[in-house]
């Protein structure tokens, strides 16, 4: 196995900082696979035991202008690599201002992903600085525990209010009770409630876009068929899972989704120009 990339552009550099960050603050652990065309950082829980799941997807192009791999076989060329991305965010922070930054597989008596950072210094002399972060190999007869998640047949699709708008309601409401009520139809409406046996508060969005198209969206849900368009699906949450979902957003989405299957999971997509991510999230059973 073999893989190198070099970024090169500060902007690219900061990009990937900031994605890989996102995904830091809504996981501990993930699972880095590398492929010629993306990488992709993937937590696989099972939705239904309470877990979450995240699909992140960056095509390599928009990041890397050198990039290399060779994955366990010719036909399986592939890498599937365990880690902390907290461990690669301490890494990045390094390399803000960096001449170019090298990630690539190495051995030091165990596999690290390498970081290389060049730092800009004073006069023709160079400064690199180089971080070894400890990952684990995933063999191959897991590999199937780390694809893309099934999509379900979804109730709702709705395109979400600004996110800064919608963390701000929310930061409020987690003092008030653990879980939310996320509620949506087909006619532009959202809404987020909590309520408790002394307090009952909601906030109504009204007016929103309901994606149709693959234009409206990128990657359409599909919707159940029949389905009432003034009804709302719901789906209770886990309130301070939702808050670090909007408070860990570090890539500045030109669009979220958020699709509901009516008291059995809420399915959000971030989507970017080189980016996107997929965020499942179980529902509570009250």
């Amino acid at each position: 196995m073999r893989f190198r990339g070099k970024l090169v552009d500060i902007g690219c550099i900061q990009h990937f900082t900031r994605v890989v960050t996102t995904v830091s603050k809504l996981i501990k652990t993930c699972v880095l696979r590398v492929t010629t065309s993306a990488l992709y950082f993937i937590l696989s829980e099972k939705v239904v035991n309470g877990g979450i799941q995240i699909w992140c997807e960056l095509p390599q192009g928009h990041f890397f202008d050198e990039y290399a791999m060779e994955g366990v076989s010719a036909e399986a060329n592939e890498i599937y690599l365990e880690m902390s991305p907290e461990n690669l965010v301490k890494a990045l922070k390094t390399a803000q201002m960096a001449k170019w930054v090298k990630v690539k597989l190495t051995k030091k008596h165990a596999p690290c992903l390498t970081v290389e950072v060049d730092l800009p210094t004073l006069g023709s002399h160079s400064r690199v600085v180089v971080h070894d972060i400890p990952v684990t190999v995933v063999p191959r007869r897991l590999w199937q525990e780390y694809q893309e998640p099934e999509v379900p047949q979804f109730d709702v699709s709705i395109i979400m209010p600004q996110m800064k708008v919608l963390r701000n309601i929310v930061d409020k409401m987690k003092n008030l009770s653990n879980n939310l009520l996320l509620s949506a139809n087909r006619q532009g409406e959202l809404k987020v409630s909590v309520e408790t046996d002394m307090v009952s508060v909601s906030t109504h969005f009204q007016d929103l876009i309901n994606p149709t198209s693959r234009n409206d969206a990128g990657r359409p849900a599909q919707l159940s068929p029949n389905y009432d368009p003034e009804e709302f699906a719901e789906a209770r949450i886990d309130i301070r899972k939702f808050a670090q979902f909007l408070s860990g957003q570090q890539v500045s989405p030109s669009r979220v989704i958020c699709n509901i299957a009516d008291n059995r999971v809420v399915h959000f997509y971030l989507m970017n120009d080189d980016v996107s991510l997929q965020y499942f999230m179980p529902v509570m059973m009250v």
